[in-house]
């Protein structure tokens, strides 16, 4: 990865973001220090993931609840 002072990015932004597209990372420095503080990346499609299936254990799971069970919406949600 190669680091640009903001003022050398200005300079030279089209001829960087060319590389950019060409699969080089550049890291931004700032202020006297050379500060880093921000980086540019090639920017990848990511790819489309699938739907996930609802209802994946429908049929296959059972849940019974004791007939005594009595929980409150607090104690569901942790307020209490």
């Amino acid at each position: 990865m190669k680091t640009l002072a903001v003022g050398e990015l200005k300079e030279q932004f089209s001829e960087v973001l060319e590389k950019v597209k060409n699969g080089e990372s550049f890291g931004i420095l700032y202020g006297k220090r050379k500060k880093p503080v921000a980086m540019i990346v090639p920017f990848h499609e990511e790819e489309v993931k699938k739907e996930r299936k609802i209802g994946l254990l429908d049929g296959k799971v059972a849940i019974k609840f004791a007939d005594d069970f009595k929980m409150t919406e607090e104690e569901l949600l942790n307020l209490e």
